[in-house]
């Protein structure tokens, strides 16, 4: 991992290239706070934004997007901007509409990178189809998935023209997914973190706590540190000014190999979301 600043970039498969930190907006309701926590980050140095349909914030992200960049006087194309396509849109008609749908309510001309959110049986087939007719039209830069286990990744690659660029899922240290990520390492698909931080669970860990005492840094710090240093794009989630700067305050250190395993160790196949192969919504 090679990443030396906020605004390095990791190289997808197409040659796109995706910053390895950005600020994730899940749960972050519609209104000022919204707005000014994606304004704050754009600032700080921040060059990824990720959202989602579900979400249901595209519109105040898209007005933080858009006074943000005028405020650090930066183009639209400096920043890296996500979108996911939820459940009840997959298909393929539906889909490309969702597609037009985020990208009215965000107010912008195209998406750097759009997910299908999750892989219900019998449906993203035809969604994958949809994203490789954005792809090819160039209406997105990069296409991927969210969720995806190997054998949903292996199912959609049988009749897929193009393989998924990303893979965001949840990814923290009681929930390493080696298996995963060394099959997406083997066909070159970029693994993403939502919940790097396990929503908060993790802060008060014995194990990560120490670490951070070593480096005189924060719990969040050394797991977003692991990250980056495991090759996995991370996107934390905060509102507040001084979690936003510190979050991104993990260039500065690395964590040695010994610690890198000690983080590993703490692997549970623990989720504080739902399993991809069971959830129902």
């Amino acid at each position: 991992m090679t990443a030396k600043n906020l605004k390095a970039t990791t190289t997808l498969k197409n040659g796109v290239q995706m910053p390895w930190f950005g600020i994730g907006v899940f749960k972050v309701e519609e209104g000022p706070e919204l707005v000014e926590a994606v304004k704050t980050a754009i600032k700080h140095g921040y060059r990824s934004i990720d959202t989602a349909a579900i979400y249901g914030n595209e519109e105040g992200v898209g007005q933080g997007i858009r006074e943000g960049l005028k405020e650090a006087g930066i183009a639209r194309e400096d920043l890296f901007v996500t979108s996911k396509v939820w459940n009840a849109d997959l298909g393929y008609d539906s889909t490309i509409a969702a597609y037009e749908k985020s990208l009215n309510k965000l107010g912008l001309e195209y998406l750097d990178l759009f997910l299908i959110h999750w892989p219900v049986e019998g449906k993203y087939r035809e969604s994958w189809k949809a994203l490789e007719t954005l792809y090819k039209e160039g209406r997105v830069r990069a296409i991927g998935v969210s969720n995806f286990h190997v054998h949903h990744l292996e199912e959609l690659m049988k009749g897929a023209e193009i393989i998924p660029m990303v893979n965001q899922v949840e990814y923290h240290p009681r929930l390493t997914q080696k298996e995963l990520q060394a099959f997406c390492v083997e066909q070159g698909i970029q693994l993403e973190a939502w919940s790097p931080l396990m929503q908060g669970q993790l802060l008060d860990n014995y194990v990560l706590k120490e670490i951070a005492d070593k480096y005189k840094k924060s719990v969040a710090q050394v797991i977003l540190r692991w990250d980056l240093q495991n090759g996995v794009v991370t996107i934390p989630k905060s509102t507040k000014e001084h979690r936003i700067v510190e979050n991104a305050s993990v260039f500065d250190f690395m964590l040695t190999e010994e610690d890198m395993k000690r983080i590993d160790g703490l692997n549970q196949n623990h989720r504080v979301g739902p399993d991809p192969d069971n959830f129902d919504f």
